[in-house]
């Protein structure tokens, strides 16, 4: 069994202000699940999009796998865009 909850955002740049720095694609793959996620940069919309594929409900892993796991994902959720100023 598979469950894939795909999540897009879709933000607008302020005016007057430019894209300093985006979070690099972020791709975690196991054996029981998988996390992808990657923000771009169109003009002047900021596309963020993620992917958490759980593809065996009950992991056959080690608790320290899972944790570790959960552990990328939230550490990856902490991301952020950064804006400055645009010259």
């Amino acid at each position: 069994m598979t469950f894939v909850p795909v999540v897009f955002l879709l933000g607008t740049i302020p005016a007057g202000y430019a894209v300093d720095d985006i979070p690099p694609p972020f791709d975690a793959d196991y054996s029981f699940a998988s996390y992808h996620a990657k923000t771009v940069v169109n003009g002047n919309v900021v596309d963020y999009s993620r992917t958490f594929e759980v593809r065996e409900l009950s992991v056959p892993v080690k608790a320290a796998d899972l944790r570790k796991f959960y552990r990328i994902i939230a550490g990856d959720e902490r991301n952020t865009v950064v804006l400055k100023p645009a010259p």
